[in-house]
């Protein structure tokens, strides 16, 4: 029987660099003492959402992944603590930037970078100015005994990545997120399809989901929080609201999953021959 836990953190990030740290670090340590063993933060943690505006200074945020200040204080409370930890960070790579993972073992070894795949830009989250589209393809790791997917954020709107990361065998999806408030319309209100989204992935690909996002006001661009953890048939087994801080823990039986997922038949009767329109551009 494998089992694991997993848990989602939830805080508002628009302070600087160091206080989110500290504050990331201190979640993670009590998320890690609740017997966590794979810990989300939510998506560009170490400081406030710049992609509302288009600033030329602000590339100077993207650091190599051997030297993000982010990364580096995963590392070492991975290595305290056991745990792995996808870190989400600005990655400047020569000439190209891009919103990235590190994904960072319980040894606070980085066993690989996932850059984000779909790149939004509209009001608010004007990511295209930043970001390069990814050019890693998705990835899965092997972790705890189990083989897990990290999509970030706008990724989780696309049931090709989670399916994709199911097909390369993954066996648990995590999404860290930066999501709140739209500016061209102050009714809309997308916390409840951003959930119902990944709470599909989960039931199509029956797996569980653990999703991270922020919380609180920056710039006045409010972050609307709804973190959650779903099992593999979508149901919510824990979430947060929109002001919630602090830590979701979680524990699944994942033979208990795989049984499910065999006697659901979904990658049985698969009929990728059908498929190629998926490919072609619209």
């Amino acid at each position: 029987m494998t089992k694991i836990s997993v848990a989602a953190l939830q805080l508002p990030l628009g302070g600087d660099e160091q206080e989110n740290l500290e504050a990331v670090g201190y979640l993670i340590a009590d998320a890690a003492g609740q017997g966590a063993q794979i810990i989300l933060p939510p998506e560009l943690f170490a400081g406030p959402y710049f992609c509302k505006t288009e600033a030329e200074a602000l590339f100077a945020l993207a650091k190599p992944v051997s030297e993000s200040a982010a990364v580096a204080a995963m590392q070492k409370l991975a290595r305290q603590l056991g745990v792995a930890i996808p870190a989400s960070f600005f990655e400047r790579d020569g000439n190209h930037y891009y919103n990235s993972i590190a994904m960072i073992g319980p040894d606070g070894e980085i066993i690989g970078v996932y850059r984000k795949s779909h790149i939004p830009d509209g009001p608010g989250y004007q990511e295209k100015f930043y970001f390069r589209p990814g050019n890693s393809g998705f990835k899965v790791w092997d972790m705890f005994g189990t083989r897990i997917g990290v999509g970030i954020c706008w990724d989780q709107w696309y049931p090709e990545t989670a399916r994709a990361m199911a097909l390369m065998g993954a066996e648990l999806l995590f999404f860290p997120t930066a999501i709140g408030s739209e500016p061209y319309d102050e009714e809309l209100d997308t916390s409840r399809m951003w959930r119902r989204a990944m709470q599909g992935h989960a039931v199509s690909n029956c797996m569980p989901i653990v999703a991270s996002n922020r919380i609180g006001v920056e710039d006045g661009q409010a972050f609307y929080g709804h973190s959650f953890i779903a099992n593999e048939w979508g149901d919510l087994v824990l979430e947060y609201g929109s002001e919630d801080i602090g830590t979701l823990v979680a524990t699944f039986d994942l033979e208990q999953a795989r049984t499910h997922r065999a006697g659901m038949g979904f990658f049985r009767d698969r009929r990728p021959e059908l498929y190629g329109r998926l490919v072609e551009d619209v």
